[in-house]
């Protein structure tokens, strides 16, 4: 049987033992096996010229005639010649292999360590060369040269290298858990006067005294209090920003006509920030249209963004339709800062209903910024529902969505409300491998035995190999006695 296969179930049979150090613990891949690293090269010739137009084509096709009639040191430096006049050219990656190839058919120390330079430059500049592989087996066979002519450092390396060759592979590595989107957090609300006396930052005898006699006018005779807290709150000198603090609250408590007006005034003008923002608290307590119209037009005429994130936790406190629709303009106007328009969508999001997930859906496909639309795939997997798990999925399926916001959309669909049947069916129509992976990750989240049929599906018949290794992990940490039974069968299958 495949040794790699059944290490790979070994692995799942141990994890099952001791998940916890599994899941917490994660190793690095195998390493590379000397003998792997001292391989011939894949091919002794470079591929025929392909790139007609290219500034380099000529010079390159006159190197590959000369390595094909075995005139090593003429190839070698024709191919030197491609990276050194013509850097962009498409050729001037493999260039750097062939002429390390060239040199090492030449022999020689000098030659041996001139393609050793040529290979680390390649590694350098072109890391995703698609000679990296042949580089690498190439350069083990140089070290194993230049260690027979007597080179103390290449016998170093080769003799590292044959010591690895005996050090048994190490497991799978776990995969890496996929991140979930980040929720927001939610704008923490302006801080209520305290009692007189209560607060030490406005700890002022003499305050406490004139709020407590304002207090007590209030309750005996509120029309007569209130143009004098207005007195207050008009008062703009810095000594009297603790009263206009404890000023708001009192006026806040008042139900007469026109507590709305002061309120929006104060969060305008007010010069304490604090002030402000209690006046825009105090605004979302008040139930009224009129408060609504006050809160929306702070987000209208507002430059301070604290003052309008607390007039959009405040709108989303109201719940109104028309609360509601100052929370969609806002969210929708491009000119904001996005932060603060991602902090709507989540309210919008909390503040629940039909309307409100149906205009988050058709929200999605009119916003350009992906963080923006992340945050709707939060707020609308948030709401559950089966026509909001169907949503998700149907963006996770469309391949002209960016490749992270349909790896977050199915992520999410998998975390509510869809059906194990709609997931399953998905593996076999998505041609994504990443798709492919966050699925099995997906799977290995849901409680359901279908989702386990499905682990053990991929482990035992998915060609790629990668993917096999993902499901066998997550079979390995799965509480269904099914998955042990899986893993132990191909463990002893002769």
């Amino acid at each position: 049987m495949d040794r790699m296969w059944l290490g790979l179930a070994l692995a799942g049979v141990m994890a099952l033992g001791n998940r916890e150090k599994a899941t917490t613990s994660p190793r690095q891949e195998p390493a590379p096996r000397a003998a792997q690293d001292s391989a011939g090269p894949t091919e002794t010739l470079p591929r025929e010229a392909w790139l007609q137009g290219d500034p380099a084509d000529s010079v390159y096709r006159a190197a590959r005639a000369a390595l094909d009639r075995r005139d090593y040191r003429q190839a070698a430096e024709l191919f030197a010649q491609v990276p050194a006049r013509f850097p962009r050219s498409g050729y001037a990656a493999d260039a750097y292999y062939w002429r390390a190839f060239s040199l090492y058919r030449v022999g020689g120390t000098s030659q041996l360590r001139a393609a050793l330079a040529a290979l680390d430059t390649q590694r350098e500049r072109f890391p995703t060369a698609a000679t990296k592989g042949d580089a690498k087996a190439l350069a083990g066979r140089i070290q194993g040269e230049l260690a027979r002519q007597g080179d103390p450092a290449a016998a170093a390396i080769v003799a590292e290298a044959a010591a690895d060759a005996g050090r048994p592979p190490a497991p799978p590595a776990p995969p890496v858990r996929p991140l979930p989107p980040g929720q927001p957090m939610p704008p923490t609300p302006p801080t209520p006067p305290t009692p007189p006396g209560g607060d030490d930052r406005c700890a002022d005898d003499d305050d406490d005294t004139k709020v407590a006699a304002l207090n007590a006018l209030q309750q005996m005779d509120d029309e007569r209090a209130r143009p004098i807290i207005q007195r207050v709150l008009a008062r703009r000198d810095p000594g009297s920003a603790c009263l206009r603090r404890k000023a708001v609250f009192l006026i806040a408590q008042e139900s007469a006509a026109g507590t709305e007006d002061i309120l929006l005034e104060t969060a305008r003008s007010d010069p304490d920030h604090e002030v402000r923002e209690q006046a825009v608290f105090w605004l979302s307590q008040v139930g009224t249209d009129r408060a609504v119209s006050a809160l929306d037009s702070i987000l209208r005429s507002s430059k301070d963004p604290a003052l309008q994130e607390k007039a959009v936790f405040a709108l989303s406190q109201h719940g109104s339709a028309r609360a509601n629709q100052a929370l969609r303009a806002y969210a929708e106007r491009p000119d904001l800062p996005v932060d603060l328009r991602e902090r709507t969508i989540f309210w919008i999001g909390q503040s629940g209903g039909a309307e409100n997930e149906a205009y988050l859906r058709e929200l999605y496909g009119r916003l350009k910024e992906e963080s923006l639309r992340e945050k709707v795939l939060f707020s609308v997997s948030q709401a559950g529902g089966q026509e909001n798990a169907r949503w998700l999925l149907g963006i996770a399926k469309d391949g002209r969505e960016p490749l992270e916001l349909r790896k977050r959309a199915l992520f999410w669909a998998g975390q509510s409300d869809a059906s194990m049947t709609d997931l399953t069916a998905l593996y076999a129509t998505t041609p994504d491998r990443e798709m492919r992976e966050q699925l099995i990750f997906v799977y290995s989240q849901r409680d359901e035995p279908a989702a386990v049929d499905k682990l053990l599906d991929i482990a035992k018949r998915e060609p790629d190999v990668e993917l096999r290794k993902k499901a066998l992990f997550w079979l390995g940490q799965s509480d269904d006695p099914r998955a042990a039974k899986a893993l132990q069968d191909i463990i002893e299958q002769p």
